[in-house]
């Protein structure tokens, strides 16, 4: 059978295309699709966002099944030709890798951004940067679409599992673990539907099920970011104030050099004083999760231990995220974490911080 993509001829030194403007053009298409998924994904999810990865998801599978039909033909590529006609067949040709790069760009770059967005911990931001891996991937991998049916299973297969892992909880109102392996059963049976469906069902669908194994491994790891919660804000402060819908928080500012942190890393408490922590996160209208905030304490020389549960409820809508606070009394100075989780356990947030005695250094009063 002849090779789906003919190698190119070798092009000499002289022969080389000199640069122009035009070949910047794709790179300027994904660098502007990335951004204007970056600025209108994530924070307010709409419905329209949904019907569009949907339509993503499903362009996806409709050109697996015709290319699968088509090798199952054993339709050979078009012959290099200088005409008018040869150059349009190679077009049509390659047109089905194009736009399948393109859907699966499309859903990597929204997923990428939504899940990075809903991260709050190292873990969380190292399973997002994979999804970053597999979007500049993309930009390479057209050819690899057309020979190897193994890699696009595998990838119809993680797009569609993440699809439903954020869209079944928007459906549903509620962040249920069941649901999580509900919709990864979903994402999954809906790959393994079309492998099935698949004229000759070409390449092999077990891969395809070891990348539903591992999601679910780093869901129970905490590696999998709880979407469609984002944080919005949190602090660990002092003199906590609650009065006409306002919160009032004391909080040391971190020095300018820390541009990194929203406050200071070491906190300074009076005797008997009281640490207070809050969260605002954001859930979407119509979805309702249970959350805690946990305090952690790690004495010198010790390991890490629960000294606090404190439970609530987050109803979204709240475009500045919803509201909760927590306190523990006269913590004794080391290591502290407030982490913000579901009541399942999956990271929102977490701070990390330091207690000794003292006045706090410069404080300010800050609202939320």
């Amino acid at each position: 059978m002849a090779p789906l993509f003919p190698a190119a001829p070798a092009l000499s030194m002289s022969a080389h295309r000199p640069f122009t403007p035009r070949r910047l053009y794709p790179v300027a298409a994904f660098v502007g699709g990335f951004l204007w998924d970056a600025l209108t994904l994530g924070q307010r999810v709409k419905p329209l966002d949904f019907w569009r990865l949907g339509a993503y998801l499903a362009g996806a599978a409709l050109l697996l099944y015709w290319l699968a039909w088509r090798r199952d033909r054993f339709i050979h590529p078009p012959e290099p030709s200088p005409t008018y006609r040869g150059r349009w067949q190679q077009i049509r040709w390659i047109a089905p890798y194009l736009l399948l790069q393109f859907f699966f760009g499309g859903l990597f770059s929204a997923l990428f951004i939504l899940y990075v967005k809903s991260a709050g911990h190292l873990p969380a931001w190292l399973a997002a940067g994979f999804l970053a891996l597999l979007l500049v991937a993309n930009e390479f991998w057209r050819d690899r679409y057309g020979r190897r049916f193994t890699l696009n299973w595998c990838l119809f297969a993680l797009c569609a599992i993440l699809f439903m892992n954020f869209a079944l909880p928007h459906a549903l109102g509620t962040l249920d673990t069941r649901w999580f392996h509900v919709s990864t059963a979903l994402g999954l049976g809906l790959a393994q539907l079309l492998y099935w469906l698949a004229p000759g069902s070409p390449g092999r669908i077990r891969p395809a099920w070891g990348v539903a194994f591992c999601l679910l491994l780093a869901w129970h790891l905490d590696m999998v970011a709880p979407v469609p919660l984002v944080n919005k804000a949190s602090a660990v402060g002092q003199d906590f104030v609650q009065e006409k819908g306002e919160y009032q928080l004391l909080v040391e500012p971190a020095p300018a050099w820390q541009f990194w942190r929203t406050q200071a890393e070491t906190l300074h408490l009076p005797p008997k004083g009281r640490l207070y922590g809050i969260s605002a996160v954001f859930a979407p209208k119509g979805v309702s999760a249970p959350l805690e905030h946990r305090w952690l304490y790690q004495p010198p020389g010790g390991s890490w231990s629960t000294v606090r549960q404190i439970r609530f409820t987050v109803q979204g809508g709240r475009k500045e995220g919803f509201r909760g606070y927590s306190y523990v009394n006269d913590p004794a100075p080391g290591e502290w974490r407030l982490v913000v989780t579901t009541q399942e356990g999956q990271t929102i947030t977490s701070l990390d911080f330091s207690v000794a005695p003292g006045l706090p250094a410069n404080p300010e009063l800050r609202r939320y």
